[in-house]
């Protein structure tokens, strides 16, 4: 079926997709919010029935990334995939449920033809041309940078090669992946969006897949978090939560935001006044070193240590009275996590693999303990006994998750919770750090405004 959008230009609805890939969705749908504590999806979210486009975006993590956008985005998207992984048994019976396609990279097989590469070209542009989604990573592979690498032409290729052969309604589309603390289970993730834009929307006298590269790599650079190396990378995330928790906003796509403003600001400054520019950052990190040896966070100081409100009045409650639930799932799953964490010390020598082997562990490890757990419990108990272990065994892991998620946020209060002399002083003395460095980023912020005028 194909509708038309307001300009009457042809937009292809994707084939049905059957029940097992959507199953599989929604599965790892649920597995992505359990392996993540947030998982913020924003920005121009595709509809269900959005075909015929490309999804391009950055890559920090091996296998988690495609996990995230696949399940995240509404409708039924196709991953450009590297063929080493087919090797592996039971990825490849994932990776043809998802209606992947391999691709031969150059590293893999130096001796590959440039017809391996014509026949993926030919499969990706068949696909979007019969209303497909197709997702690729065009830095080609995942990494350990903090900026992107250089895009890869294929996304501009295989697009403008489904152009030439006919298809109709074609687009592309940037998604931003960014990460609180992307190789740790339970941190936060963010799956950004950005414009979707049409293939006929190419100049005419453009080389259409030149003009498709660009195009995402501008798309995906306005939509990151970048710095030229990981200490300004770090340093913009340090200035971005201070003004965000300052706004009493602690979501990740508010970070991503202020986050983008003040990488743009320090572009400015850094022709104008580069020495400002690295003294601020001095600042920065010399207030976080202070926050990290009190044991706290700078949102607890940003709110001049104030715990207790009525909302986390109410998560305490509920925290207490699932406290019973969570000690008997940490005591039953201990062994089981901490299996993929040795796994992952033991083989995951880079940063960007580290989330593929604690998730792909897990997968294996989590189930198959419950399933012996509850193998065991209807082995040896009474059919009652049995079936209330059974409940158990199943919901005790996700109260120890409550808790697991709440535990380093306590251990960031408890050294504020007793209004003492020691405790108002240092957190007078924090404050007012925070608001001279305030000032001072401020004051560079006028400065860039003044430079790009």
């Amino acid at each position: 079926m194909v509708v038309r959008d307001e300009r009457g230009v042809p937009q292809p609805t994707p084939p049905p997709e059957g029940l097992v890939r959507a199953g599989m969705r929604w599965l790892f749908r649920r597995i992505s919010r359990i392996y993540f504590r947030e998982l913020e999806v924003v920005g121009e979210i595709p509809t269900g029935d959005v075909g015929a486009r490309l999804f391009a975006a950055n890559h920090f993590n091996a296998l988690v990334d495609p996990i995230l956008v696949l399940t995240q985005a509404p409708c039924p998207i196709s991953p450009v995939a590297k063929s080493t992984l087919w090797k592996i048994p039971a990825l490849r019976w994932l990776l043809d449920v998802a209606d992947a396609v391999p691709i031969v990279r150059r590293r893999d097989d130096p001796d590959k033809s440039a017809a391996a590469n014509d026949a993926v070209f030919e499969r990706v542009a068949s696909h979007l041309r019969r209303g497909g989604n197709v997702l690729i990573f065009p830095e080609g592979t995942s990494h350990n940078e903090p900026k992107l690498t250089t895009l890869r032409s294929g996304a501009g290729r295989m697009l403008a090669r489904a152009r030439e052969e006919g298809g109709l309604g074609l687009t592309f589309q940037a998604v931003a992946l960014e990460f609180d603390e992307r190789d740790v289970f339970r941190s936060r993730a963010l799956v950004l969006f950005g414009p979707a834009r049409r293939v006929t929307d190419a100049p005419g006298d453009a080389d259409v897949a030149e003009w498709i590269t660009r195009t995402i790599r501008e798309d995906l650079q306005e939509l990151l978090v970048e710095g030229e190396t990981w200490e300004e990378r770090r340093r913009v995330a340090r200035v971005a939560e201070i003004l965000a928790n300052d706004a009493r906003d602690s979501s990740l796509e508010r970070w991503n935001a202020l986050g983008r403003k003040v990488e743009e600001a320090v572009a400015t400054l850094r022709s104008l006044d580069a020495a400002a520019v690295d003294e601020v950052g001095r600042e920065v990190d010399a207030y976080f070193d202070v926050l990290a040896r009190a044991g706290t966070t700078d949102a607890l100081v940003a709110r001049g240590g104030q715990i207790a409100d009525r909302t986390r009045l109410g998560s305490a409650a509920r925290l207490t009275v699932v406290l019973p639930f969570a000690l008997l799932g940490a005591a039953l799953y201990w062994l089981p996590y901490q299996i993929p964490r040795l796994v992952t010390r033991r083989f995951a020598d880079d940063p960007d693999v580290s989330s593929t082997y604690k998730l792909g562990v897990g997968l294996v490890v989590f189930p198959l303990w419950a399933a012996l757990a509850v193998t065991a419990a209807w082995t040896w108990l009474p059919t009652l006994p049995a079936a209330i272990a059974t409940s158990l065994i199943v919901t005790c892991p996700f109260a120890a998750l409550a808790w697991l998620d709440r535990w380093e946020t306590l251990a960031a209060k408890s050294r504020l919770l007793l209004p003492t002399r020691r405790r108002d002083a240092w957190l007078v003395s924090a404050s007012e750090r925070r608001r001279a460095l305030l000032a001072r980023i401020d004051e560079l912020r006028e400065a860039a405004e003044r430079g790009s005028a």
